[in-house]
C-alpha cells in the first residue's frame, strides 16, 4: 500500500477518478504481502498488484463498475487447479475484492503513507457493501476522520506496535470492519564496516527494509533521532568511543531492537561502561548480545540472516 502513496496523491490532486483495490476477505493462495493493493482509473490503468496479477483484467473491469454515488464494492475472485500456476501462485485461493473510490480514502492516509510513518486505516463498510468510511488511526491515538468502533482502534494501534503490516475484519454492528496496517518500514542503523555490514545491508534489501551504515558515532545517533519507531541498531564497532554513547542514545530513545556484535570480553566492557553512564541494569537487558538468533551461523552470510531473523522477531513482539 506504501508504494501507492505518491501516486495516489497525484491522481487526486489531478482530480482523476480511481478506485483502491484490496482484500476484504482471503482463503488460500499461500504466502504473500499482507499490505498489497492496486490503484485503477477509470480508463483501466492502474499501478500496484494483487495476487501476482492473477486478476488485474477482472479488477479492472469491476471498479469500472463502481455505481455513482457508492463509496463501496465487493467482488469475488478466485483461481484453482491449472491456473496457479499459470498466475505464478503457490496454490489456489478465492478472496473478497473490496473497491474504494479515491475520494472516500482520506488524504491523510496517503500523506502519513509517505512519509513512512506508523499509521493505520479503519474502515466501517455497511451490510449491503455499498458503502465504506474509513478513518486514519496513529500510534500517539490521533484520529483523523469520523468515529470508529473503540475496540478497532486499539486492535489498530496492537498491531502497529508489533511493527508488522496486516489487514484483520471484524464483525460490527451494521456491517463490517477492516483494519489495515502500515508500521514505518524497518531501518537498520549499522555500526562499523565491513563484509557483515555489506551483507546486513543485501538481507535487509530483500526484505524490503532501509539500511544504513556508518562507522561514526554521531551519524547513527542522528539516524536514531530521525526514526524512533523503526530504527534498529546493529552494532558491530568495537571502538569504545563509539559503542558507548550510540547504544546509551538508542537505549535512551526506546527504539524498538538494539543489537551489539562481540566477545563476552566486549560485551562486559560495554555493560560496565554502560552502568558507569547511569543506564540500569533492566536498560541493558534490552540489548541482544550475542547477537542474531541461535540457528547455528557460521559464515557472514549465515549470521547477517540470524541478525535480521532476530531484528523481525522482535519486532513480531
Amino acid at each position: 500500500m506504501r508504494d501507492l502513496a505518491e501516486t495516489a496523491r497525484r491522481w487526486a490532486a489531478e482530480g482523476r477518478a480511481a478506485v483502491l483495490a484490496r482484500p476484504l476477505t482471503e482463503r488460500g493462495f499461500g504466502a504473500r504481502r499482507p499490505a498489497d493493493a492496486m490503484l485503477i482509473d477509470s480508463d483501466g490503468q492502474y499501478t500496484g498488484r494483487l495476487y501476482r496479477g492473477a486478476f488485474d483484467e477482472q479488477l479492472v473491469t469491476e471498479a469500472c463498475a463502481v455505481p455513482p454515488g457508492h463509496t463501496a464494492r465487493v467482488c469475488e475472485v478466485s483461481v484453482h487447479q491449472e491456473g496457479v500456476a499459470q498466475a505464478g501462485l503457490t496454490c489456489g485461493g478465492q478472496a473478497e475484492i473490496l473497491l474504494q473510490p479515491l475520494g472516500a480514502v482520506p488524504p491523510r492516509w496517503w500523506q502519513l503513507l509517505a512519509a513512512g510513518a506508523d499509521v493505520a486505516l479503519v474502515t466501517w463498510l455497511d451490510e449491503d457493501r455499498t458503502h465504506a468510511v474509513s478513518t486514519v488511526v496513529t500510534p500517539d491515538e490521533a484520529v483523523d476522520g469520523p468515529d470508529v468502533p473503540p475496540q478497532a482502534a486499539v486492535q489498530a494501534r496492537s498491531l502497529l506496535a508489533r511493527h508488522r503490516a496486516g489487514r484483520e475484519v471484524h464483525a460490527a454492528d451494521a456491517g463490517l470492519v477492516l483494519v489495515e496496517t502500515c508500521p514505518a518500514v524497518p531501518h537498520l542503523v549499522v555500526v562499523g564496516g565491513g563484509e557483515l555490514a555489506e551483507l546486513l545491508v543485501a538481507q535487509a534489501g530483500l526484505l524490503g527494509w532501509q539500511a544504513t551504515v556508518t562507522s561514526v558515532g554521531r551519524d547513527a545517533e542522528e539516524l536514531l533521532a530521525e526514526h524512533p519507531a523503526a530504527a534498529c541498531l546493529i552494532m558491530l564497532s568495537h571502538e569504545p568511543d563509539v559503542d558507548v554513547p550510540t547504544l546509551r542514545t538508542a537505549l535512551t530513545t526506546g527504539i524498538p531492537y538494539v543489537g551489539a556484535l562481540g566477545s563476552r570480553h566486549t560485551q562486559a566492557r560495554r555493560a560496565d561502561d554502560l552502568l558507569r553512564t547511569g543506564l540500569t541494569d533492566a536498560d541493558l537487558a534490552r540489548v541482544h548480545g550475542p547477537i542474531g538468533l541461535d540457528i547455528g551461523a557460521r559464515t557472514p552470510a549465515e549470521t547477517a540472516l540470524a541478525i535480521c531473523a532476530e531484528v523481525l522477531a522482535a519486532l513480531g513482539g
